[in-house]
């Protein structure tokens, strides 16, 4: 069954997981009158705070933590002030219980275009151009969102977007329905594909995966490009369609976030069995059934290996090649309970079926979105699939 709704929970397994209603208190940026509200348990703590306070350009920074401690999230919307369901998301997911480790959220970044409904703001700034890697952000406003991030060290960040275009492995028609990212990640692929399965029902609106432009070609000076080379956390650039309904465009950059920080927050980017989902599903489902088939396996759980595609060398990204490009695949980095391997199987494009192969396969890439697929087989014949998609950069 396909899911409606997501609720305002996340696994428990990811940094976000439902703990209980809190409610949010203000303090200054200086924290001279500093807040937190306690949960019932008093594990969970939310703040807000503001930034560039008593200024038009002011705007809210919340941040919800768990004890115990664990990674750090930090999602940002409305940099455009015309993008509305970045930062209609991002205030939903500003509410988000937790379970372990910390979210950080700025919902509204630039007010102030929010407020004239305008791509930048009142003086043609576009403050996601903003921010030169190793250098100081450009605006006083781009200075004050940077220093937030710099004082939470987020593990992931994620900015959420929107396009008047689709994406179609080149920004000339616009950039909707894509998860952009660095080098060296797959879980933008693992992301589209869930998202894809769960919330898309029309194929011409599927998420695709694009890579981060260099450091020396355009679009430059992003927060999430920032972000990933000067803080080497995982960055992530989301974009809807503006074409749809906004409800559905919500709903689509909050299931990306969840699965985004479900992937990189998590061991092995595995989640339990109480998806955010399951409300919808437990109808239809047994409970002990998840929803997640990104990674499949057979066989007991004591004894099931894990398949894992990785990149080599180890720093190619996947999402950013160029047509023609041929890529090595390994799968040495997969688990098989006491070394007792069968078989490695590979399935290469859309098409065919699994066939036996060897550690390493090389993969000629010819079009955008290429999927390929590993399936680790051990001899009790239990079995695990990894999947990647290999996309042309932008």
């Amino acid at each position: 069954m396909r899911p409606e709704s997501l609720p305002d929970t996340l696994p428990r397994r990811s940094v976000l997981a439902m703990t209980g209603g809190c409610a949010v208190a203000s303090a200054s940026v200086a924290g001279v009158a500093s807040a937190t509200a306690q949960s019932d348990e008093d594990s969970v703590s939310r703040e807000s705070f503001a930034i560039r306070e008593g200024t038009a350009e002011e705007t809210t920074v919340y941040v919800t933590t768990s004890d115990p401690s664990g990674p750090t999230g930090f999602v940002i919307g409305g940099m455009h002030g015309n993008e509305v369901a970045g930062y209609k998301a991002a205030g939903k997911i500003a509410d988000w219980a937790i379970g372990t480790g910390t979210l950080v959220t700025i919902p509204e970044a630039n007010a102030v275009a929010i407020e004239r409904g305008t791509r930048n703001d009142e003086h043609g700034h576009n403050l996601n151009r903003e921010f030169p890697e190793w250098g100081t952000p450009g605006t006083k406003l781009a200075r004050a969102i940077w220093d937030v991030v710099t004082k939470y060290e987020p593990d992931v960040v994620i900015d959420l977007h929107e396009s008047t275009g689709i994406y179609g492995g080149n920004a000339s028609n616009g950039v909707g329905q894509a998860i952009f990212t660095g080098e060296g990640s797959n879980e933008a692929a693992r992301v589209t594909d869930y998202v894809n399965r769960n919330y898309v029902d029309d194929p011409d609106l599927a998420f695709q995966v694009g890579g981060f432009s260099s450091p020396n070609a355009r679009p430059q000076d992003l927060l999430v490009h920032k972000a990933s080379r000067d803080l080497g956390a995982q960055a992530f650039l989301a974009e809807t369609y503006s074409g749809v309904s906004l409800e559905k465009r919500v709903q689509w950059h909050t299931a990306v976030v969840e699965r985004l920080l479900t992937e990189e927050l998590s061991p092995n980017g595995t989640v339990n069995e109480s998806e955010p989902s399951a409300q919808t599903q437990s109808q239809s489902q047994p409970q002990s059934q998840s929803t997640d088939t990104t990674t499949e396996s057979t066989g007991s759980t004591s004894s099931k290996p894990a398949a894992k595609i990785t990149p080599l060398p180890t720093w190619t990204s996947v999402s950013s090649l160029d047509r023609g490009q041929t890529i090595t695949l390994d799968a040495s980095q997969s688990k098989v309970p006491s070394n007792n391997l069968d078989c490695y199987e590979w399935k290469v494009g859309s098409g065919g079926s699994f066939k036996e192969a060897g550690e390493k396969i090389d993969v000629t890439v010819d079009q955008n979105n290429y999927p390929v697929a590993l399936r680790v087989v051990a001899e009790n014949g239990s079995t695990d699939t990894d999947r990647v998609t290999l996309s042309l950069g932008c």
